[in-house]
C-alpha cells in the first residue's frame, strides 16, 4: 500500500494567538505565517496543518494520522509537558513523529524542561522560532522518504 504524500502539522492551545501573545518568546509571526513556512519546506508533500486549544481534538488528529499521514509534525505547546494522553496516540503512529516548539523549553521555567511528546517522537527541533517548523517540516520529509524507500525495499 502506498504511503500517503501528507505531512500534518498539529498546533496545541494558545498557538492561534501567534504574533500578539508574548512576541519576545514567540516572534512576531501569525499562525498563517507558520502555515505558509510548512507549505513552503514540504516539497512534494501536502500539508494539513490544523490548531486547537482542545486536548481531546488533537488526539484525535493525532490518531487520524496513523492512516492519513506519512509524518507527523507536532508543537503540542503547552500540553507537551501535562498530557499523557496526547503521548499515548503518538506512541500508536508508525510514522515518524518530529515535535517543534518555537522556543528553548530549556531556557525557559523548569516545568517545561520536560515534554512527555519527546519520548515518543523521532526527534525535537526547538528554539528557532518559526523557523523551527521550517526545520521540522524538513526534517518529516526526510524521514518519511527514508521510510517509504525502507517499505518498499522489504516489499
Amino acid at each position: 500500500m502506498p504511503q500517503p504524500a501528507v505531512i500534518y502539522v498539529l498546533n496545541g492551545p494558545n498557538l492561534n494567538l501567534l504574533g500578539t501573545r508574548e512576541p519576545d518568546i514567540y516572534g512576531h509571526e501569525t499562525l498563517a505565517d507558520v502555515q505558509t513556512i510548512c507549505e513552503a519546506a514540504a516539497d512534494d508533500f501536502a500539508i494539513v496543518f490544523r490548531q486547537s486549544n482542545h486536548e481531546g481534538e488533537l488526539v484525535d488528529w493525532i490518531q487520524e494520522a496513523r492512516t492519513e499521514a506519512a509524518a507527523l509534525v507536532i508543537n503540542p505547546a503547552a500540553y507537551g509537558h501535562t498530557s499523557v494522553a496526547m503521548l499515548d496516540a503518538v506512541k500508536a503512529l508508525s510514522i515518524p513523529v518530529v515535535e517543534c516548539h518555537l522556543s528553548n523549553l530549556f531556557a525557559r521555567e523548569a516545568f517545561r524542561h520536560h515534554s512527555f511528546i519527546t519520548p515518543a517522537a523521532s526527534g525535537l527541533i526547538a528554539g528557532f522560532g518559526a523557523g523551527s517548523y521550517d526545520l521540522a517540516v524538513r526534517a518529516a520529509v526526510k524521514l518519511a522518504r527514508e521510510r517509504r524507500v525502507a517499505t518498499d525495499r522489504s516489499v
